[in-house]
């Protein structure tokens, strides 16, 4: 049998493009090579591309990435998680792993996300999105209380993330914000445990929750990005849940999933108030990270599943839905 052209995509224009790197050394390290004739093709930050070193121009990187019989986006935030390359992928017909145009694009959107998910029964925090030049009313201060939390609306990675704890704080916090996005998102702090769910697909069709993981910060006032990538934060898989809940977050995690139209993978994360109380959707990830260390892998590794196990899985479901997706036209 002849091995799989398999093109690893990473970098990207986005503030997350060293977070890409991390996320494909590991894939690239975890590859079976027996199986895979690989080859990297990295987007630098200024938008010039690179495939296996060597620079080449927008129209030769096309002409590789539809040579390959699938691509794995390892790509995080803007202009590779939200829809874009995505959009590239399918306007060129070659199969990709992942989530498709729309998940990618709504599930960057936090508060596209937030509608979708509230309008199919599922509980999100209360929040407010402010455009260019606007304010947050009096009204609204009210209504949300302290402490808030002040995000772009299409970032992930906790870029641009700020607690706000007084109100004096806020015009720091928006201005923050906004040299990642110009939307910005004010949301009510919700109390309770960190909580995230990785949902897989598998080949055979199969929506499987892993055991949920429950993250523990001691030098951060919230799980922000030197949290997530310098090693400020513990991971405890399984969480320490009574078997309803486990349950529950699981249950509500395939849902996020299938509310959002998505394909492969998701990781969505949960804020747990109390014991019996319904989850609240914090975000959720369409590619989340993939370093050894991330989230994501870890735990499918607690479930059985090693990090080349689960590259196998995810590129062959790729390809399944390719072949699906051209038999069907």
């Amino acid at each position: 049998m002849t091995n799989i052209r398999l093109a690893v995509l990473f970098g990207g224009r986005s503030g997350e493009h060293d977070v890409s790197r991390r996320s494909a050394e590991s894939i690239l390290a975890h590859l079976d090579r027996d199986a895979y004739d690989v080859t990297e093709v990295l987007i630098e930050r200024d938008g010039r591309w690179r495939v296996d070193g060597e620079p080449v121009t927008f129209s030769t990187a096309l002409k590789v990435l539809g040579a390959h019989d699938v691509v794995f986006p390892a790509l995080h935030g803007p202009y590779g998680e939200d829809g874009t390359v995505q959009s590239m992928l399918e306007w060129l017909g070659v199969a990709y792993v992942g989530n498709g145009v729309f998940a990618s694009a709504a599930g960057m959107d936090k508060q596209v996300t937030k509608r979708l998910l509230a309008a199919d029964g599922l509980r999100v925090a209360d929040g407010v999105t402010l455009r260019p030049g606007e304010e947050l009313s009096e009204a609204d201060r009210e209504r949300l209380g302290l402490p808030v939390f002040v995000k772009p609306a299409r970032a992930g990675s906790s870029i641009g993330v700020s607690k706000v704890e007084r109100w004096e704080q806020l015009p720091a916090a928006l201005e923050l914000a906004r040299e990642s996005d110009s939307r910005v998102l004010v949301e009510a702090a919700v109390r309770g445990r960190e909580i995230d769910v990785a949902v897989l697909e598998h080949p055979d069709g199969r929506i499987e929750a892993g055991p949920p993981l429950e993250i523990s910060v001691a030098s951060a006032a919230f799980f922000d990005y030197d949290a997530k990538y310098d090693g400020g934060a513990v991971f405890h898989i399984p969480a320490a849940l009574d078997p309803d809940s486990t349950r529950m977050l699981q249950d509500r995690a395939v849902q996020a999933f299938r509310t959002l139209g998505c394909r492969g993978l998701l990781r969505v994360d949960f804020f747990l108030p109390h014991t019996g109380q319904e989850p609240v959707v914090n975000e959720v990830n369409t590619f989340p990270g993939f370093t050894a260390a991330s989230q994501y892998p870890q735990i499918w590794q607690r479930s059985g599943i090693s990090y080349t196990a689960l590259l196998d899985i995810l590129v062959a479901g790729a390809l399944k839905e390719s072949r699906l997706g051209a038999a069907a036209v």
